[in-house]
């Protein structure tokens, strides 16, 4: 069993324990384990009580730290606990009724008791390009991040938009140009609170760089060289895998 404190998690003498045996005696809600049968093929879960001291050589630690532990297994198993959790903590209530949940015997699906309304745990898609141009990487600045950093391309997908349409959308409206040669590159899970990252690669086709000013304040297409003497995004992310990938051929 995985124990959350918000959005951290229980490891134990700087180790990820997914059996979790260490942390039996402890106060927690909203096991996993007392739902119904067909939810226990998910790595089961629960929330620690405020009042809980933690165990002895035990630390609460955020889910890209989890990475550097343990790795992309862990890191992923732990995201979709963490999804389950943070969505059986957050919404109580049916939104249409107020009337209690009920969960499904049969998926992973939470019924209202009184008017039947069904809701499943929330995904946001979002997509994620790297763009080249003529062995340079198009990486920009994000005004929430440290002065220093820099990453890809990446935004939310909007209602009754393709994949393609965002990236195409994403890039101009944040920088200025358009790309052509779009390509799926893989996902990530990112529960950050529940997002699914989808990762593309794309061409340089026109226009000038020109940041918007509100989330991106500067940007530009760099070399090899200059990329790795940069601060980028660390290797958990798939912000790192676009740029790492095309560091491994150019």
């Amino acid at each position: 069993m995985l124990v959350f404190s918000g959005n951290k998690i229980l490891v134990k003498n700087g180790t990820y324990d997914l059996e979790g045996k260490y942390i039996s005696g402890l106060e927690v809600i909203n096991r996993s384990e007392d739902l119904p049968q067909n939810w226990q093929a998910l790595t089961s879960w629960a929330d620690l009580k405020d009042s809980s001291a933690l165990p002895e050589g035990s630390e609460l630690v955020g889910l890209r730290d989890l990475w550097h532990l343990s790795g992309d297994e862990a890191f992923t198993r732990a995201s979709g606990a963490l999804q389950f959790a943070s969505w059986f903590r957050n919404v109580r209530i049916c939104s249409r009724c107020g009337g209690k949940l009920t969960p499904h015997n049969h998926d992973y699906g939470r019924e209202c008791e009184s008017c039947g309304a069904v809701y499943y745990a929330p995904i946001s898609p979002a997509v994620i390009t790297a763009v080249e141009r003529e062995g340079r990487l198009l990486l920009a600045h994000n005004t929430a991040w440290t002065e220093d950093r820099y990453s890809v391309i990446a935004g939310f997908v909007e209602p009754g938009e393709r994949l393609e349409e965002a990236v195409r959308r994403e890039i101009r409206e944040e920088v200025g140009i358009s790309v052509k040669g779009i390509k799926y590159f893989g996902s990530q899970t990112w529960p950050f609170p529940n997002s699914l990252m989808l990762g593309f690669t794309a061409e340089y086709e026109a226009g000038e760089i020109q940041p918007d000013g509100n989330e991106i304040s500067r940007a530009g297409f760099f070399t090899p060289e200059e990329i790795r003497g940069m601060n980028i995004p660390d290797k958990a992310s798939i912000a790192r895998k676009l740029i790492d990938s095309f560091l491994s051929v150019n």
